[in-house]
C-alpha cells in the first residue's frame, strides 16, 4: 500500500479517537464541576463556563506557535505532541480534587491542541494532488464520527460507572492515538526554513480575496459564539426539564449526539446544493434559520423538543461551515500548509 494510503488511515483513526475523546468529556463538565463542589446554580453556571473555555482561549494564543514549529519541525512530532499531551493532561483531569485544579488542568490541555488541524495539514502535504479534496474529505469523517460516538459514550459511562471513569478512558484513547501516530505515519518532510516563513500579515496580504475572508472570520467568530455560549450549560438546561435525573449524562448524550448524526448526513447535501445554487445563499439561508431554532430552545418544555431544536440547529451550523469553507478552500493556496491552516 502507498504510503501516503497509509497515513490517511492512520490519521483518520487518530482524529476519530481525538474527536471522541474531547466530545466524550464536553457534555458533562457541570456535572463535573458540580461533583468537586459547586452546587450553587450561579456558580455552577459561572464556572462550567469557565473551565469549558479555558482550553479554547489558551489554544487559540498558541496555535501560532504550533503552526510555525510545524512547519519547521514537521507535523508528525506535532502529531505526537499534541496526543500524548492531551492523554496524560486529562487523565489528571479525572484526579482532579477541586474546581481551581479542573480550571488549571483545561488551561493546560489548550497548550497541548492542535492534532486535528496539524492531521489535515500532513494529509493535504502528502497525499497526491488530485485526490487531496477526497483524503481531506474522507478525514473530515473520522472526527465527525468520534464527535457523534463520543458523548453517548460518555454518557453511558458516566451513568453507570461513574465521571471519573470517562476522563481516564478518554486519556487511553488519546494514547492509542500517540502510539499509532508514533509507529504507523511516515512524514516525507518539506522544510520550510524560518526566514521563508510567512508572517500571518504576509499570508492574509497574499489572498486574492482579503474581504471574503474578513467576512467569514467574523461570521464564523459569531456563529462559535453563540454555540458556546449555550454548550457550557446545556446540561444543566436538560436537567431542569428531565422528569429522571438518574440517567441525565445518557440524555444529555444522547441530545450533543443526534445533531451531529443528522450532520453527517445532511453536509454532502447541502455542499452539493451550495454547488448548484451558490453557497452565498445556502450560508444566508442556515444563518437566519439558526437564530430562529435557538430562539425555540429557550421556550422548550422537554429534553426531546430540546434534542429535535438541537438537531436542526446543528444542520445549519455544519451548512454554515461547510459552505463557509468552500470558498476559502478555492483561494487558499496549496503550498504553505502550515500558514495556511495556521491562518
Amino acid at each position: 500500500m502507498e504510503s501516503w494510503k497509509i497515513n490517511l488511515i492512520s490519521v483518520w483513526f487518530g482524529c476519530f479517537f481525538t474527536g471522541l475523546a474531547m466530545s466524550q468529556i464536553l457534555p458533562f463538565l457541570p456535572l463535573y464541576v458540580e461533583q468537586l463542589g459547586v452546587h450553587n446554580h450561579e456558580s455552577l453556571s459561572l464556572w462550567s463556563g469557565l473551565v469549558f473555555s479555558a482550553t479554547f482561549m489558551v489554544s487559540a494564543l498558541v496555535a501560532p506557535l504550533w503552526g510555525s514549529l510545524a512547519d519547521r519541525k514537521g507535523r508528525k512530532l506535532m502529531l505526537l505532541r499534541a496526543s500524548l499531551g492531551m492523554g496524560v493532561v486529562i487523565a489528571l483531569q479525572g484526579l482532579a480534587t477541586n474546581v481551581w485544579q479542573l480550571f488549571a488542568l483545561r488551561a493546560l490541555m489548550g497548550l497541548t491542541s492542535g492534532y486535528i488541524p496539524n492531521a489535515m495539514a500532513l494529509v493535504a502535504s502528502q497525499v497526491p494532488r488530485e485526490k487531496s479534496g477526497w483524503a481531506l474529505g474522507t478525514l473530515s469523517t473520522g472526527q465527525i464520527c468520534g464527535v457523534i460516538a463520543g458523548p453517548l459514550l460518555g454518557g453511558l459511562m458516566a451513568d453507570h460507572l461513574g465521571l471519573r471513569t470517562v476522563f481516564f478512558s478518554t486519556a487511553i484513547m488519546m494514547f492509542v492515538s500517540f502510539f499509532v501516530t508514533l509507529f504507523l505515519i511516515k512524514e516525507r518532510r518539506v522544510v520550510v526554513r524560518k526566514e521563508d516563513q510567512l508572517s500571518g500579515k504576509e499570508v492574509f496580504r497574499s489572498l486574492p480575496y482579503p474581504t471574503l475572508i474578513i467576512a467569514l472570520f467574523v461570521t464564523t467568530l459569531m456563529i462559535q459564539l453563540a454555540n458556546a455560549s449555550i454548550s457550557p450549560i446545556l446540561t444543566l438546561f436538560i436537567r431542569r426539564l428531565a422528569a429522571d435525573t438518574n440517567n441525565i449524562a445518557f440524555v444529555s448524550g444522547m441530545i450533543a449526539a443526534v445533531p451531529g448524526i443528522a450532520a453527517l448526513i445532511s453536509a454532502p447535501r447541502l455542499g452539493g446544493l451550495g454547488d448548484r445554487i451558490g453557497t452565498g445563499r445556502i450560508l444566508i439561508f442556515a444563518l437566519g434559520f439558526t437564530v430562529v431554532l435557538f430562539a425555540m430552545m429557550a421556550w422548550v418544555r422537554s429534553p426531546a423538543t430540546a434534542g429535535d431544536a438541537a438537531l436542526y440547529a446543528r444542520i445549519c451550523r455544519w451548512s454554515l461551515n461547510a459552505c463557509g469553507a468552500n470558498p476559502v478552500a478555492e483561494i487558499l493556496k496549496r503550498s504553505r500548509n502550515g500558514a495556511n491552516f495556521r491562518l
